[in-house]
């Protein structure tokens, strides 16, 4: 599985390319919010960092011609960059035009196996169900993505399924279990990845007996030094 985060921090984005591990970001409005900068000089500096990857950039108009035209600008600045539409009527409206122009399209605000069918039928490149957001209204969303998958499978879509609202690393494990392609998530989800408490033990451990054998270690260096001192 893919690993991508959600985010729009250069740090993040950074700190994770450092490790070998990311393999693209996703964003949104209200992450490129955040952090203050224009939106251009955002992502195309996140696409210098992940240069073997994909950004995925959102559009923000609501209208179809409006999707289009800032579709076609976001594409343009890079070739690595990804358009992200809504699932909306209008969107996929959008979507079927760009990907008939090659433009690369990542379906977002998927909540259901009916959307994600009809996206996949669109020519979606990506298709982002949320798991997080339906577990908010009691609704599993680990049970929406198997539904996706076993669709997906069934039919040989080519669309790519990007596991997004990872919570947790349970979310991440059971997309991968799945068999999803990418899973994207926030950087603190990511640092989840590296921990366990029994690592956290062994590691303290292991530490501690290495001072106990440094400190019988170097009682031994001085003595056999005293003695061939005395020779």
């Amino acid at each position: 599985m893919k690993i991508f985060l959600d985010t729009a921090n250069l740090d993040e984005i950074q700190q994770a390319s450092d490790f070998g591990l990311l393999d693209g970001i996703t964003t949104n409005p209200t992450l490129a919010a955040r952090e203050g900068r224009p939106f251009r000089e955002l992502i195309l500096k996140a696409c210098e960092i992940v240069k073997d990857g994909v950004v995925n950039a959102e559009v923000v108009s609501t209208d179809t011609d409006g999707m289009l035209r800032e579709g076609r600008e976001l594409a343009s600045w890079h070739p690595n960059i990804v358009v992200k539409v809504p699932m909306t009527p209008a969107g996929v409206r959008a979507l079927h035009v760009l990907h008939g122009e090659g433009i690369r399209i990542n379906v977002t605000l998927v909540f259901s196996a009916a959307q994600a069918l009809l996206v996949a039928k669109a020519g979606a490149y990506f298709v982002s169900p949320f798991l997080g957001r339906l577990d908010d209204t009691a609704q599993e969303g680990l049970h929406v993505l198997s539904e996706i998958m076993d669709i997906y499978r069934a039919y040989q879509f080519p669309t790519q399924v990007l596991a997004a609202s990872l919570r947790g690393p349970l979310h991440v494990v059971e997309a991968a279990r799945m068999g999803v392609h990418i899973g994207t998530m926030p950087f603190k989800v990511f640092e989840q990845l590296f921990r366990h408490p029994l690592t956290d033990v062994g590691l303290a451990s292991f530490l501690k007996d290495w001072q106990k054998a440094r400190k019988v270690l170097g009682e031994i260096i001085t003595t056999t030094g005293v003695r061939t001192a005395g020779r």
